[in-house]
């Protein structure tokens, strides 16, 4: 085979992927949006209420990379509440 018909080949198996259903979202104010994008606006609140905990209780003293824990806790609650609420 020629290496353009190759190419093309590979990129119409790679292209079968987008003809799955949509993605998983839920409708809002008469529109759809992403679960992901609504989890970071849960997880965010979530986040701040934790480390004024962390902080009333002392804990937060010891974080040597905070910045870095609590990007990682955004993402871990967006991505469990996107586990648990997507539609699917």
């Amino acid at each position: 085979m020629k290496p353009l018909k190759l190419l093309f080949l590979f990129f119409i198996a790679t292209l079968s992927g987008c003809g799955q259903a949509r993605a998983p979202s839920f409708l809002l104010f008469g529109s759809y949006f992403p679960s992901w994008l609504i989890g970071v606006g849960v997880s965010i609140p979530i986040v701040l209420l934790i480390r004024m905990v962390m902080i009333r209780t002392g804990i937060e003293e010891y974080i040597p990379a905070r910045l870095l824990v609590y990007v990682s806790m955004v993402v871990l609650c967006t991505m469990a509440f996107a586990f648990i609420y997507s539609p699917r």
